[in-house]
């Protein structure tokens, strides 16, 4: 991607092996960049690091206290979660509350990242359903707007109530006007905006809490959901799960396909995107943790040097180099 910095090396046998490149802008309360890296002007797909933009929409309609929603269920509107029973269980539940079967999710089945319920799958010899999806929570949170505002089953269409609400609360929040869409891999609208744009749109929810308004209160909800269960936002083991356990109450953190990130940072009142240019996971975790480390968000010690500068090992448990910061990371 024009203008990128890189991020991330990758070694063996002490040389650099590879590298990976990107794009990461901070921004503070007001929508300032107080620190960037590479070209943070650059249009994006966010991905699922916006699932908390596109929930608002479902607080602020009066959806989720209409329908008694708690924190649970709120998180797992924001989440990208890997299919585990400590999911699908809570989504199917809340489908059920809507007198709705997993056959209302628009999202198309998946096969779940969580490796027991995986292999619990092949053993039975059944295959995935939608609830399985890692954006069933977010499709159940758009289902339960579309049955507030009385609206069709077609919550996917960009021209759905459901999903102009949400249109309407990203250019909000990204103070931008997007300039156009994609079709998501659960095959909701995902539209386009810079980098600077999503990173405005983090630090709005990181100092949502010293404001009263109807948004800010939405925003506050979202963020304490998810700081609250982070084990529903992503899954155990999980880069987005860890580094919020890491650190508790500090950190709302949502990764995105495709190599995005976003963190929200309340006692701080930063927000950070981030975006690697070749869109891989090996470097986008690192990243993200490094950046929370450098603001002094992470603990020290080796449960965070896990993420910001994690070990390479062969089939045989040997160590063959790391996937360390670049010398831009660290300056």
């Amino acid at each position: 991607m024009k203008g990128d910095t890189e991020l991330i090396e990758v070694t063996r046998g002490g040389m650099v092996e590879s590298v990976h490149r990107g794009h990461v802008a901070i921004c503070d309360g007001s929508g300032r960049i107080v620190e960037a890296w590479g070209a943070p002007e650059t249009i994006i797909f966010p991905r699922s690091a916006c699932k908390m933009i596109q929930a608002l929409p479902l607080i602020e309609s009066g959806a989720a206290d209409a329908f008694g929603l708690g924190t649970e269920q709120l998180a797992l509107t924001c989440a990208s979660h890997i299919g585990a029973p400590y999911h699908t269980g809570p989504i199917g539940d809340w489908l059920a509350a809507l007198g709705l079967t997993q056959d209302a999710l628009l999202c198309g089945r998946q096969p779940p990242e969580d490796r027991a319920t995986r292999e619990e799958l092949i053993r039975s010899d059944t295959g995935p359903c939608r609830i399985h999806n890692n954006c069933s929570g977010k499709h159940t949170g758009f289902l339960t707007l579309a049955r507030h505002l009385g609206a069709g089953p077609d919550y996917v269409d960009p021209d759905h109530p459901v999903q102009k609400a949400v249109l309407q609360a990203f250019e909000d929040v990204t103070e931008e006007k997007s300039p156009g869409f994609g079709i998501d891999g659960c095959s909701a609208p995902n539209y386009t905006v810079s980098l600077h744009g999503l990173a405005r749109a983090a630090a709005s929810f990181a100092t949502a809490h010293q404001r009263s308004d109807g948004r800010s209160r939405a925003q506050t909800r979202l963020v304490e959901a998810m700081m609250t269960h982070p084990h529903l936002v992503s899954g155990n083991g999980t880069s987005c799960t860890e580094l919020m356990r890491l650190a508790p109450g500090k950190a709302a953190v949502k990764r995105g396909a495709d190599g995005v990130y976003v963190a929200i940072l309340p006692e701080l009142g930063l927000g950070i995107a981030m975006k690697m240019s070749d869109g891989a996971d090996r470097g986008r975790d690192p990243v993200i943790a490094n950046l929370l480390d450098r603001l002094g968000v992470l603990p020290k010690g080796a449960a965070a040097a896990q993420w910001t500068a994690p070990v390479l090992r062969n089939w045989d448990g040997i160590e063959t180099g790391e996937v360390r910061p670049a010398a831009a990371l660290l300056g």
